[in-house]
């Protein structure tokens, strides 16, 4: 298997292109020896966060998995309820703790919402401390990147946002490179929406270099510079996700996938009301 490449951040610190993700792995168990089996398949980032409610179960596999902490990069996120100043510095150190780590490599905001400013400050202290090595945030659509941007003293080094071959977000992905914000892609298939995994052009394409429609929109993001973090839970397809590195596709290839965008989610609205109350109304602890 060919090596994952990395992008260095604005600050320096190096990430991996390709990570695994753990959202919606809730059974300790399982997420554990998902996340076992991911290291051991090569996967070197790994990306939880405080309301996917398994960090613990990371620490764990992080613990038992025996390649040296350095080599790994962990992310985690910071919750709505806990967007303010003291509630990010109490949020750091639960995070920590729960993963069983002395610093986390890459600490997000997950949402645009609450007191993130005060949060964000909290964030940018821990960062000063060396407890955090990268900052940065989730979700943010370019307005809201922007005012961070000009607002905080610590540029964000990573915008985690959706990005898939059905949303491409290049005016995002533009401003991110204004302000030497690295993309990082949820939800790289779509969630499976648009038949993505059997979409006849991506398929049509796969067929060329021996790969599948999956790796295909894989290989597409990276190609753009943007950081894919794909979950399963079955080591054979954990396998094939991380085979995108021995091939590369066409300008031709960009070309014919960029027709695909339909310049909206059809996943989540950020800008709808009654999904920022549900946000706002996600306890993760009392």
């Amino acid at each position: 298997m060919n090596k994952i490449e990395t992008v260095k951040l604005n600050n320096g610190v190096e990430m991996p292109l390709e990570g695994f993700g753990v959202f919606q792995v809730p059974d300790p168990a399982v997420c554990e020896q998902a996340v076992l089996d991911a290291i051991e398949c090569g996967y070197r980032l790994i990306d939880t966060a405080a309301a996917y409610m398994n960090e613990e179960a990371v620490g764990k596999a992080i613990a038992k998995c025996g390649v040296p902490r350095e080599e790994l990069f962990i992310t985690t996120k910071l919750w709505v309820q806990d967007a303010s100043y003291e509630g990010a510095k109490a949020a750091i150190e639960t995070s920590l703790q729960k993963l069983g780590l002395s610093y986390i490599d890459l600490y997000l905001l997950h949402q645009p919402m609450g007191d993130y400013i005060g949060a964000y400050r909290a964030m940018e202290e821990a960062y000063k401390a060396g407890k955090l090595k990268a900052i940065g945030v989730c979700n943010f659509y370019p307005n809201r990147l922007a005012d961070l941007c000009e607002t905080v003293e610590v540029k964000p080094a990573v915008n985690q946002v959706e990005l898939h071959p059905f949303f491409q977000q290049e005016g995002a992905l533009s401003l991110m490179k204004e302000y030497v914000v690295h993309p990082e892609a949820w939800g790289p298939f779509a969630e499976g929406n648009h038949g993505i995994f059997t979409h006849p052009v991506l398929t049509k394409i796969g067929q060329k270099y021996g790969k599948s429609a999956a790796q295909v929109a894989l290989r597409w993001n990276v190609q753009r510079g943007v950081t894919v973090i794909p979950k399963s839970v079955h080591k054979e397809r954990m396998e094939q996700n991380l085979a995108i590195w021995d091939f590369a596709l066409s300008d031709e290839d960009m070309a014919e996938i960029a027709k695909l965008d339909i310049g909206h989610s059809e996943i989540v609205d950020h800008s709808d009301p009654k999904f920022v109350q549900t946000l706002h109304q996600m306890k993760i602890h009392e």
